[in-house]
């Protein structure tokens, strides 16, 4: 092995990070023909010298080279598995049920449970630079790692990823099918429900017993108080990113942005969300923290509440523009007991220090007395309430 090349081998090992080369990192053809040239300069060393000299050359090449070899070979070692990767055998992927920027989500079987395969597919290669795919694996992997090691009834239960590789093999209900080397999947549990925002939209003309929109308010408090306590902010809390299972019980999903809190918030900083639901200081660029996820979840609090979109009317421009410079927020219905209707206005409070933690948030909750009427809209209100224009957006 010449110099350049032993110093290339050098520098793979000396990247790996747990001491041992990475089986892909080495070039077998290579170390083929370098043994070839090896035996071939001992042989031809044997023709042109004395017997004895050329057998002990030979003999000292041949073994050189094979000890190289095998020296390499026997430190390799398989490729590490990430204790959240699935075994591709056990997947059946099956009918689409949304789509995305980066790919789809399909209903699907893993191991014999009922789950839903989010497949990205970050474009055919060549279209994309390195250092494009780079960035993509790398929010892949953030949003799995993150995923993997939550626990809780009020989030989505994660149950395994796989990163692109191109011996993925995936059974459909029409056979196998070979997978694309940028294809990535992450697997969780199936919720029947759909997205909440689905479900609000059904009932925007006959609105929601006041009952359910304070027990859906509660379950995603509780679940946003869990990723809090585990010092995740999820930064793109919007009914989109919550679903529903058989019982009407939300759980918090998609955390493709979410990130473990900085402990200096300076290092929090960028537009990070979804427009309409993004607190003040997110939208003007400064540094935040988990108190954005409070005033999102205010935003979301009031859409439960009217079956209705924030700010239906505006451009995203002059919503950016009124958020942070005249405080406008949605206004809520004069029928809205005023119980809840604090719970909104303490968490899209412009001040983030003054916004509640999402567990005193969830306590706030818990103490709303639903017993009085089950509709949204009190009996001797009905007529005029903003619930009941004409004119409601889409």
């Amino acid at each position: 092995m010449n110099t350049e090349k032993k110093g290339e081998a050098e520098n793979e090992m000396e990247k790996s990070s747990d001491g041992f080369v990475r089986a892909d990192q080495i070039d077998l053809k290579s170390l083929d023909e370098q043994l070839e040239k090896h035996l071939n300069r001992a042989w031809t060393m044997e023709k042109k010298k004395p017997f004895d000299d050329s057998c002990i050359n030979y003999t000292t090449a041949t073994a050189t080279a094979t000890a190289a070899a095998l020296s390499l070979s026997s430190s390799v070692k398989p490729k590490k598995r990430y204790d959240w990767e699935i075994d591709p055998s056990k997947l059946i992927i099956k009918s689409v049920i949304a789509r995305g920027t980066f790919g789809t989500v399909h209903r699907g079987i893993y191991d014999g449970q009922d789950v839903a395969v989010k497949l990205l597919d970050w474009g055919e290669e060549g279209h994309r630079t390195d250092a494009e795919i780079a960035s993509l694996r790398a929010a892949f992997t953030q949003e799995v790692s993150v995923w993997h090691k939550l626990d809780h009834s009020n989030v989505t239960k994660f149950i395994g990823a796989t990163m692109g590789s191109s011996g993925l093999n995936v059974q459909t209900e029409n056979g196998h099918i070979g997978m694309p080397s940028n294809i990535c999947c992450v697997i969780v549990e199936y919720l029947p429900g759909g997205a909440l925002k689905s479900y609000l939209i059904k009932n925007r003309r006959k609105k929601l017993a006041f009952k359910v929109v304070v027990q859906i308010a509660l379950d995603m408090a509780r679940g946003l108080s869990y990723l809090h306590s585990e010092k995740i902010v999820h930064r793109d809390v919007k009914t989109e990113n919550m679903l529903l299972d058989k019982t009407r019980t939300v759980k918090i999903a998609d955390f493709g942005v979410a990130r473990v809190e900085a402990s200096n918030p300076n290092d929090m900083t960028g537009e990070t969300g979804t427009l309409g639901y993004m607190a003040p200081e997110v939208l003007n660029g400064n540094p935040y923290n988990r108190k954005c996820d409070v005033y999102s979840f205010g935003i979301c609090v009031w859409e439960i509440y009217c079956c209705d979109m924030p700010y239906s009317n505006l451009s995203f421009s002059e919503v950016t523009s009124a958020v942070v410079c005249q405080n406008l927020r949605p206004e809520i219905p004069r029928c809205c007991p005023s119980s809840l209707a604090n719970v909104m206005k303490r968490c899209w409070d412009a001040n983030p220090d003054k916004r509640p933690e999402m567990n005193e948030v969830a306590s706030m909750i818990e103490a709303i007395d639903t017993s009085k009427g089950g509709g949204m809209i009190p009996a001797d209100q009905q007529q005029g309430c903003l619930c009941f224009r004409k004119y409601r957006g889409p």
